[in-house]
């Protein structure tokens, strides 16, 4: 089954507790579980950067969310496009809280040719492969584990 990603930004459209996020997120889990799509939202208190991937049909659908969320404006895609494998696999969302640079870097980088290096991933320097190194350290070491949030430390 072909797989496609969508990547944006947008700000935070007004307070926003940990805990609030929290509940998005859970609800973000169960309508992405069925919708068979996976992926990860970084925050910095003010913007979002979210990276979404799974089958066509279930990616139309969240991204139909997202545009509806009372949660956010001025969302901004950054990129929608084939990949050829699931970069995020081991969570159907998971929010990590992130420094404010971090999301200027990645908004302003690269997410033209963000699914391609041959089909064999992102390029080397892309925003993606970015949000993929930053990612890394908070992947489960075990798949299959569903974790809601975590802080940058």
């Amino acid at each position: 089954m072909p797989l496609c990603a969508i990547a944006y930004v947008s700000d935070v459209a007004g307070p926003l507790s940990a805990a609030h996020l929290d509940a998005l997120v859970e609800d973000a889990i169960r309508f992405n579980s069925l919708a068979g799509v996976t992926g990860v939202l970084l925050c910095d208190g003010s913007r979002f950067l979210q990276y979404f991937e799974g089958p066509d049909d279930g990616v139309s659908a969240v991204h139909e969310r997202v545009l509806q969320a009372r949660s956010h404006r001025a969302i901004h895609k950054l990129g929608h496009t084939r990949v050829p494998q699931r970069y995020f696999p081991y969570w159907s969302m998971r929010w990590l809280g992130v420094d404010p640079t971090l999301i200027a870097e990645l908004s302003a980088g690269d997410w033209e040719a963000f699914a391609d290096r041959s089909l064999g991933g992102p390029p080397v320097d892309s925003a993606m492969e970015r949000l993929m190194r930053f990612v890394a350290p908070h992947l489960p070491e075990r798949a299959g584990v569903q974790e809601t949030r975590s802080s940058a430390e």
